[in-house]
């Protein structure tokens, strides 16, 4: 199970010897009985089930409702790793925030041509509507998620940011209290940092960012498009820890220059909205006029200084991949300071050097929608038909500016629990981080989403991947 040339193995090191880091989980499974494992994995599919931790898949004929594979082997990684990791996630969190605020203002970043004005001006996650305001306590991105792929020992990649309506937190949260009701003697024998009172770290950071119309103490709300969304689940679950009211558009209205919230006792003020509805859906009267998610009139009090969105309009902006291209730049000219986490080498195909290079090796390549998520709408040359390379030729060649290309990782490897045994899958991490206006609180650990088909680069749930537990060591 050990890594190859080729690529990394978290656990095992090429001589077939233990990392540090997995010393004493290797040596508890080893004492484990086969048959008490392999029960203890149904347990946890029966948790699962049994919580209702599912996912919809669109696309197909039907909205369809899946049950997202979990894996009972932990990643672990070792305290001194994540103090690096966690250095280079704050100093991209700032450079982020701090871009979000020059991009509405005096947007210097374009005067001093680092960045070219073409990529927001043509960029529908934009919003002219947030030009000149800022949000209260100067926080554009309240939560964010930073994807993280591993090749080496010393070596991760940043791979995509996300700081419009980042999810998958309310997995992370499943995960540890799975393993920690199935396997309560594994952490009493390993030193694990937390990850369950994100909810209250959550609420504590929201209410932190409350507007100047607040009076008394911060009410929260978050606002949901409702049961039939992708991730309703994660809405109610993140409201119900925080002591939130979980909220849809219709329960909202704005009285008297603030947002109420419908009560038993009439519309009570609402301080801070934590939204999961996007923002072309916030604000009939501000965006499309068609919306029955949203508000009507919410931005008038937003920019009043009578309620707070998180995360703010206008921050879709980060999560394009035509910006994620130039984050080196971005954190250098926002931080004076070499990125600490680098980003995955980038071809724009909007530049006919770079597009000549990626239609020229498009079978070795990862080509992605500038828009895209989810894992939908991208090519994986080496997996990738003949048939299906052909397709996506056209449409780089009918529109480039839409597309760009990274070379196809060896990312690192975990083992996960099969019938056979540990057997190595690829990986990737998602920390999640709040950010209030003194304080930037990165959760120990994140989401490891994980291929659980063999050689499969894929992790995304909508496309068949699956998650496990996260372990950050303490010192």
């Amino acid at each position: 199970m050990a890594d190859t040339p080729d690529k990394f193995d978290e656990m095992q090191k090429p001589d077939g010897s233990i990392r540090t880091a997995y010393g004493d989980y290797n040596s508890w499974y080893e004492e484990q009985a086969p048959d008490l494992l392999r029960r203890k994995h149904f347990e946890a599919e029966g948790s699962f089930r049994r919580t209702g931790i599912t996912f919809n898949v669109y696309g197909e004929n039907e909205a369809e409702e899946r049950l997202i594979p979990f894996d009972m082997v932990p990643r672990v990684i070792a305290a001194g790793e994540w103090r690096k990791l966690t250095k280079g996630i704050e100093q991209r969190v700032r450079a982020l925030n701090a871009f979000m605020y020059d991009l509405y203002h005096r947007q210097e970043i374009i005067r001093a041509g680092r960045v070219p004005e073409r990529l927001f001006r043509n960029n529908a996650a934009w919003l002219p509507n947030m030009v000149g305001f800022t949000p209260p306590g100067g926080v554009y991105t309240h939560i964010v998620g930073i994807d993280l792929v591993r090749t080496g020992p010393d070596e991760w990649f940043v791979l995509e940011d996300n700081a419009r309506t980042p999810s998958g937190v309310s997995y992370m949260l499943e995960n540890r209290e799975t393993m920690m009701s199935m396997f309560p003697e594994l952490f009493t024998r390993m030193g694990v940092e937390p990850v369950s009172d994100y909810p209250r770290r959550l609420a504590k950071s929201l209410a932190a960012c409350a507007p100047p119309a607040t009076k008394g103490k911060p009410v929260v709300a978050v606002l949901t498009p409702g049961i039939y969304n992708s991730a309703y689940f994660e809405h109610a679950f993140l409201a119900d820890q925080m002591g939130a009211e979980l909220v849809e558009g219709t329960d909202l209205r704005v009285i008297d220059g603030r947002v109420g919230m419908r009560t038993t006792r009439g519309f009570q003020p609402v301080d801070v909205i934590y939204r999961r509805v996007d923002d072309d859906f916030l604000d009939p009267l501000s965006f499309n006029p068609n919306s029955v998610l949203g508000i009507p009139g919410i931005m008038d009090v937003y920019r009043a200084g009578g309620v707070t969105i998180a995360n703010a309009p206008g921050t879709g902006v980060c999560d394009d991949k035509a910006i994620y291209s130039f984050m080196p730049e971005i954190v250098e000219f926002y931080t004076g300071e070499k990125p600490l986490l680098p980003n995955v080498q980038t071809w724009r195909c909007s530049e006919p050097e770079s597009l000549a290079y990626v239609l020229d090796n498009l079978a070795e390549l990862v080509v992605k929608e500038v828009h895209g998520s989810g894992g939908y709408g991208m090519l994986i040359g080496p997996t990738a038909s003949r048939r299906e390379i052909a397709d996506f030729r056209r449409k780089l060649q009918s529109n480039p500016e839409n597309y760009i290309a990274q070379p196809t990782l060896a990312l690192s490897t975990c083992p996960i629990f099969t019938k056979k045994g540990l057997a190595p899958r690829h990986v990737d991490l998602r920390p999640f981080v709040l950010v209030s206006p003194d304080a930037i609180d990165i959760t120990p650990g994140g989401l490891t989403r994980v291929a659980m088909k063999k050689g499969s680069l894929v992790v995304n749930s909508s496309q068949g991947g699956g998650t496990k537990d996260t372990w950050v060591l303490k010192d």
